[in-house]
């Protein structure tokens, strides 16, 4: 049961790590933030990495190709992902991007059955529908009637793309055959480290002016990397031990600290409705953890 705490874990710095990119995305373009993410988390992680062989020593994995692909594929999906997020803050307020995003559970559910291997019980199915239903509901800002297509579309796109980022790395830290943690922490190192290189790159010869925005904001891109890079660890840990849609119906959890944070820090109102969406969205929980 310890994939229980470290999605919990995940869920509450992946919620600070939203309301981090959706301040800064007030003041930064697009590719700005989504590289705050990525920024300073690769030292973060590579310490993780030093401080669990420095515990207890393991061995050094052997790199092959199916892993390598399923790094590669995963690094530049969460970009996208957080990409598109980032566009979600931007075309709503931060607890409706959030939440949308978090379609991710059900898109991994149904792709994980068609192309990953991953099997269900009912009970576990049942718990995944009804947090997708909870975070739709949740996500429309004056009912079913007021949702925008577009918005839609884009939540889904970002949900799935959430969605496959989640398999590839769990795909990734299985093929290392390494005991937990460390496989965890060899894939998330090297993802990190890819995106990061990949971001800096690009901002280098396309946008250098998101770079100095980005340094003339040192504290709010610092705590963007932290928190991002902890829940990652959250994360990708949960995902070694646990398969995607479990972790991710349990990781909605996640809207609830959003809400918090909207209310009390961003000092965004929410509706009503969305007592609804927490209610349900413990019952889709509390069914994944049964099952």
């Amino acid at each position: 049961m310890l994939w229980i705490f470290f999605t919990l874990l995940a869920a509450f710095m992946q919620s600070w790590r939203n309301a981090f990119q959706s301040r800064l995305g007030q003041e930064v373009k697009v590719t700005g933030v989504t590289l705050a993410r990525f920024l300073w988390a690769s030292p973060v992680a590579a310490v993780y990495l030093g401080l669990l062989y420095y515990w207890q020593p393991a061995p050094v994995p052997v790199f092959t190709a199916p892993f390598s692909g399923f790094v590669v594929g995963a690094a530049l999906m969460q970009i996208l992902a957080t990409a598109l997020m980032v566009k979600l803050f931007k075309m709503n307020n931060y607890a409706i991007g959030a939440g949308l995003a978090k379609s991710e559970a059900l898109v991994a559910a149904v792709l994980g059955m068609l192309f990953f291997g991953t099997s269900l019980s009912m009970l576990g199915w049942g718990g995944v529908i009804i947090g997708g239903i909870a975070v739709f509901l949740m996500s429309a800002r004056q009912g079913f009637r007021g949702l925008s297509v577009n918005t839609v579309l884009l939540g889904l796109a970002c949900g799935s793309s959430f969605a496959l980022t989640s398999l590839w790395v769990r795909e990734a830290s299985l093929a290392l055959n390494l005991p937990f943690p460390y496989s965890a922490a060899w894939v998330l190192l090297l993802v990190i480290s890819l995106q990061t290189l990949i971001l800096v790159v690009f901002l280098l010869l396309q946008d250098p002016a998101s770079l100095k925005a980005l340094w003339q904001r040192p504290k709010l891109t610092l705590l963007t990397s932290i928190a991002s890079c902890v829940g990652s660890i959250g994360w990708f840990s949960a995902m070694s031990l646990q398969t995607v849609p479990y972790v991710k119906t349990l990781g909605q959890v996640e809207v609830f600290f959003t809400m918090l944070i909207s209310a009390y820090w961003l000092k965004q109102k929410l509706q009503i409705k969305d007592a609804l969406g927490l209610v349900l969205i413990a019952i889709a929980a509390i069914m994944v953890m049964w099952s």
